[in-house]
């Protein structure tokens, strides 16, 4: 079975400490020869500036293809389509382009007056410039705001009508999850080939539970059993990537050709799985100054 197309997500950091942690973990993925890498934005937009220079430092230091997280949040049409202007003025080619999450302390979204009310809008004006291909997001299980799966879906089918070229899907814990969503996608008439499955290596159980029930993904009840266990013996990342590279691999044998894989800006458990999938460096990179 070939190596599969792999991709990473970054975030932008907001202190010193964090910038040596993101170019670390840059410096460390980029041999594996990604087929892009984004870059996110904070809740509400409230790192706007900081990855916009995270996406142009990334592209220009490491020479990668980087896609720029662009939100409908808290910006006008004008304001949004200019920060897009100034990303293919800087040679990127790539966003994703999302509705968002309301800032902090609203409980939910709502558009600018004179902004994008949902991502679709987005969508449709980014497409009109001719400068990106875009890439969406995708639920496997329900959004908090969605009325049911079938509603995800048919939501997903509007993207792609608006010109979206490819999804990535939020982070599940089980192969079957994404498969399900796989099967309910085409029969909906999605070109299931489009849509690239979003993977977390889990750093740190009890983080990545909580965050999970967030966004309405699935616990399963085995993996608090075993990550309890593990850290007992002191090996939960040896269990972490043993969970991680099994279901890539699941996924591998169903025919997904893709993965994007949410570092968390922590790069070894990603590496890891990434080798044993076949995925190996090309060439070492210098450390960014």
């Amino acid at each position: 079975m070939p190596a599969p197309t792999i991709s990473f997500e970054f975030f932008p950091p907001k202190t010193l400490e964090a910038s040596f942690r993101l170019w670390e973990t840059v410096r460390m993925l980029a041999p594996l020869k990604p087929d892009f890498v984004s870059v996110t934005y904070g809740a509400g937009g409230t790192t706007r500036q900081l990855t916009h220079e995270a996406v142009t430092t990334i592209g220009r230091e490491f020479d990668l293809n980087v896609a720029a997280h662009l939100t409908c949040v808290d910006a006008s049409r004008a304001e949004t389509l200019d920060i897009a202007r100034s990303y293919a003025a800087a040679g990127v080619t790539e966003i994703v382009a999302l509705r968002g999450d309301p800032p902090k302390g609203q409980g939910r979204f709502t558009p600018h007056p004179e902004g994008f009310a949902h991502s679709a809008e987005l969508i449709t004006a980014l497409k009109e410039t001719g400068d990106f291909n875009i890439r969406v997001g995708a639920y496997p299980e329900p959004h908090p705001e969605a009325a049911d799966s079938a509603a995800d879906i048919a939501w997903l089918k509007r993207k792609f009508e608006a010109g979206a070229d490819s999804a990535i899907t939020q982070f599940f814990f089980e192969a079957e999850t994404f498969l399900r969503f796989r099967d309910a996608a085409d029969e909906a008439g999605i070109d299931t080939r489009k849509i690239v499955p979003g993977i977390i290596p889990i750093e740190n159980w009890s983080g990545i539970r909580r965050f999970a029930l967030a966004t309405g993904a699935t616990v399963p009840s085995w993996m608090d059993d075993a990550f309890a266990k593990a850290a007992r013996d002191g090996r939960e990342d040896l269990l972490s990537t043993a969970i991680c590279t099994e279901m890539c691999d699941k996924l591998l044998i169903e025919g997904v050709p893709a993965l994007h894989f949410y570092t968390l800006n922590r790069p070894t458990l990603t590496r890891d799985v990434c080798y044993a999938l076949g995925v190996k460096p090309e060439v070492a990179l210098q450390n960014v100054a």
